[in-house]
């Protein structure tokens, strides 16, 4: 296929001339033009100074616009016309960005542009040029340094009129420490950023041992250093990128598990993949959480800030394990992301595919050939200045001859033949000594020449020593990389882990296993939940902190109730409860959570008790201050999840709520008058929700229950009260107590009086506290420490003890009772007080 192409006349005699061309042929010859320009004009880095041309245009303009680190920084848009106009004709759009990737810390590993603004972050872009300033950073002086020491070529800029470098001096491996990206026509180069002390090492050995193995040098350089940290996973893909230039490995979020509020667990991210910013893995979660392939994830928050620095919280709902969840994180978000090696540079003008040796190489070779045409040049520079220094010398022993001589010259020219002539000048020293003032000649002193020109003799001899031996010029190189290291060399960031030391929970299950367990209620007001029976020991084995008032079965993903003192009752998720830790026997409930972080009460409520909601139970046991007694029947609501469980009576309220295992077991009632009344929980009749009960026991005037509870009269009782005053200030008196057996207690009917539980003695006249179940039984007082208990059985109706300290609290196997010296207490917990149970 051909194309016809119409040449114009140069005046209108001429007649039109058609060339035919061939069309592959012209598209042939574009494209390789294109490509060439795009690989060596654009794309890919120089494997010396690791910049591509745009990189080392902008930092040759800024040194030359003087742009140096203690000079003030000044608009980027001056610095983007200045490297446009001169040298890089192809757009500031591309010219920017290469100065802000420049100027990025989570970009570059040693940013070598100061910025000044918004220069963006990993999820957004920075301000317009305009609104942002930019000067060399500290790091930017190593690549420019000596260059105005004919230590690299120049070339003329794309119209002539201007030159500029071909490669930068690069005082430090550039390529390696910041690595490079480009996409050109049929190749691309993608290099990871390393650690400045590790690649100065490395280069430093290999100078000092030319034929190094590859793993001698991964000694020094064992993987790539990102400036956003993170950890790499597996080094076999690092090894073989080292090796042949290509290779893969895995980038992975740094992460800390941590209790992120009172209740919950949280994955804590405080440093991401490279290039990956917070946005991008945000906007994942969200939509695989919308999605629903991801469980377990309550809230995510984004918490960075230019102090402490990046900080995503990712809380866990409970009853999932947060190790599962990170697992699913890293496997389905950005967390985790490969990084693909392709060291491709140019070599000689050439694009080559590098490994690491080779690319230490490359630099080593500039390096020394820096170090080389540098120190030709300060000995050529010096060796003139000697030169003018001699001539100086014998001007200034013959400075009479000297002034006689030129003022009988006619001209200069003659001036400076005869001065040649008479004093064996050169040309240069005699025209030095002509264009040098009269009174600048007058006021030199030999002695300070002498001194000079000693000075230059010993450089010039240093310098020729090094451009006269291969070994010390290596060893300056060397000096100058191990100077280099100290001055700008900073920690690694980036964590290093082989494949076989990552722990994969493959084998934790997301969710936890929905496993029965004791949902647990302290006397100090604390929820948690265990495993089984035997994580609660015995009365005596419990620590200070682990009385009880209320154990109830579950499961962990189940539900259990909270009943309040008003007569109703709450959910709360079990899952939601802390686990009381397996190594702790007996556990200490210490590491419970409060009760008012679950439930919300009102004024002068209480937490009486916890209940099961199983459906197939025998339901909750109530029992009022007034003497009323009530069955629930367990048929409730499924979509609430507070309501009320008994009708209550203006002025009355709950005293006790559990959880009836047996109709074989007993009710019991204990009022502040010593009266105990016990009947079997078959005759009372269980009622709907809004049912206000049926009597229990029979109260005279000014009386009240004090406690009530459930008793299984199968196994040995134990009845527990104490005496004290209605007068005396709560916990100020210990009172009297006693301890009886349960069995010496009638059982009596329903709505009855009861038997007298205790005989009070002179200045008693009310209970203050009870309690009956099953020893071993344990009291403890306000502060938690044990109260001793009098250790023999007292008669049913005699009197108590006094006691050593006021009791807060008792408790025997399975359950206590908190009461306070003068008026009932339900739990240890008082919203509007400091210690639950102060009193």
């Amino acid at each position: 296929m051909a194309r016809r192409t119409t040449t114009p006349p140069p005046d209108e005699d001429f007649e039109e001339r058609i060339v035919d061309i061939d069309v592959s042929t012209e598209m042939r010859t574009s494209f390789l033009e294109y490509a060439y320009s795009v690989i060596y004009q654009r794309a890919l880095p120089d494997a010396r100074d690791g910049l591509k041309p745009v990189q080392r245009r902008i930092l040759y303009s800024m040194s030359e616009m003087g742009l140096r680190p203690d000079r003030g920084h000044v608009k980027s848009s001056r610095v983007v016309g200045d490297v446009m106009g001169k040298l890089h004709p192809h757009g500031d759009t591309a010219i920017y960005d290469a100065l802000v990737r420049m100027a990025q810390p989570f970009s570059m590993r040693l940013p070598l542009v100061d910025g000044h603004g918004n220069f963006g972050s990993p999820d957004d872009l920075p301000a317009a040029m305009r609104y942002t300033e930019a000067r060399l950073a500290p790091a930017a002086m190593l690549m420019v340094q000596s260059i105005d020491e004919d230590t690299v070529d120049f070339k003329p800029n794309y119209d002539g009129q201007e030159t500029e470098p071909t490669v930068l001096p690069s005082a430090f491996p550039n390529l390696l420490v910041n690595g490079a990206t480009g996409i050109a026509v049929g190749m691309a180069t993608n290099m990871a950023p390393h650690n400045l002390v590790e690649v100065i090492a490395a280069a430093r050995h290999l100078i000092r041992n030319p034929d190094a193995t590859l793993d001698e040098l991964m000694r020094f350089v064992p993987g790539p250093d990102l400036p956003t940290g993170g950890s790499i996973i597996g080094l076999a893909g690092v090894r073989d990128a080292y090796e042949t230039g290509r290779g893969t490995f895995r980038m992975r979020a740094k992460t800390t598990i941590d209790q992120v509020t009172p209740r919950r667990k949280g994955i804590v991210v405080t440093e991401l993949p490279f290039n990956v910013g917070p946005e991008r893995v945000i906007t994942k979660i969200k939509e695989l959480v919308t999605s629903k392939k991801l469980s377990g994830i309550s809230d995510l928050k984004d918490l960075t800030d230019r102090h402490k620095g990046l900080r995503l919280v990712i809380e866990i709902k409970n009853g999932f394990h947060p190790e599962a969840v990170l697992a699913e994180l890293y496997r389905l978000t950005p967390m985790e992301e490969t990084f693909g090696i392709n060291n491709v540079a140019l070599v000689d003008g050439q694009p080559r595919t590098l490994g690491l040796k080779d690319l230490l190489r490359v630099y080593v070779e500039h390096r020394v050939e820096v170090v080389r045409r540098r120190s030709s040049h300060r000995r050529r520079k010096r060796e003139d200045r000697l030169h003018l220094v001699d001539g100086l010398i014998v001007a200034l022993l013959n400075i009479d001859e000297v002034i006689q001589v030129i003022r009988s010259s006619d001209d200069s020219a003659m001036a400076r033949t005869r001065l040649m002539e008479i004093f064996d000048l050169s040309e240069i020293q005699a025209n030095y000594i002509l264009d040098t003032p009269l009174r600048r000649l007058t006021k030199l002193d030999k002695i300070e020449l002498d001194r000079e020109r000693q000075v230059l003799q010993e450089e010039i001899a240093e310098l020729t020593a090094i451009l006269s031996s291969e070994d010390r010029l290596h060893r300056v190189v060397s000096a100058e990389l191990a100077e280099v290291s100290k001055t700008y060399g900073t920690p690694r960031r980036t964590v290093l882990l082989e494949a076989g030391a990552v722990t994969v929970p493959g084998a934790i299950p997301l969710e936890v296993a929905d496993d029965p367990c004791l949902v647990l209620l302290s006397s100090t007001g604390l929820l948690a939940r265990t495993g089984d029976d035997s994580a609660l020991g015995s009365g005596e084995e419990r620590s200070a902190h682990d009385v009880l008032v209320s154990v109830v079965r579950s499961t962990v993903r189940g539900e259990v109730g909270v009943v309040t003192s008003a007569g109703r009752l709450i959910r709360v998720s079990v899952v939601d409860l802390p686990t009381l830790p397996p190594s702790a026997s007996p556990p200490s409930l210490s590491g419970g959570h409060p009760v008012s972080e679950y439930v919300t009460l009102n004024a002068g409520e209480l937490v009486v008790g916890l209940g099961s909601l199983d459906p197939e139970g025998h339901g909750l046991a109530l029992g009022t201050a007034q003497g009323a007694v009530k069955r629930v029947v367990p048929e409730y609501p499924a979509n609430r999840n507070d309501f009320e469980v008994i009708g209550l009576k203006p002025g009355d309220s709950v005293v006790g709520a559990v959880e009836l295992v047996s109709e074989d077991h007993d009710l019991v009632f204990i009022t502040t008058e010593a009266q105990l009344l016990r009947f079997p929980a078959s005759s009372v009749r269980p009622q709907g929700r809004p049912a206000g009960g049926m009597a229990g026991i029979r109260l005279d005037d000014g009386a009240k229950v004090i406690w009530f509870g459930v008793v299984d009269p199968a196994h040995e009782a134990r009845v527990v009260t104490v005496a004290g005053s209605v007068s005396a200030l709560p916990g100020t008196e210990a009172g009297g107590g006693k301890i009886s057996d349960y069995a010496e207690f009638p059982p009596k009917g329903r709505a009855t009086g009861g038997v007298r539980a205790q005989r009070f003695l002179k200045g008693e006249d009310m209970l203050v506290l009870a309690w009956a179940g099953p020893a071993p039984i344990k009291a403890v007082s306000s502060t938690g420490k044990p109260v001793e208990l009098p250790a023999e059985l007292g008669r049913r109706d005699g009197s108590g003890l006094r006691l050593a300290a006021t009791i807060a609290a008792i408790g025997g196997a399975l359950g206590v009772h908190l009461g306070t010296a003068g008026e009932r207490r339900a739990i240890g917990y008082d919203p509007d007080a400091a210690d639950p149970a102060a009193d």
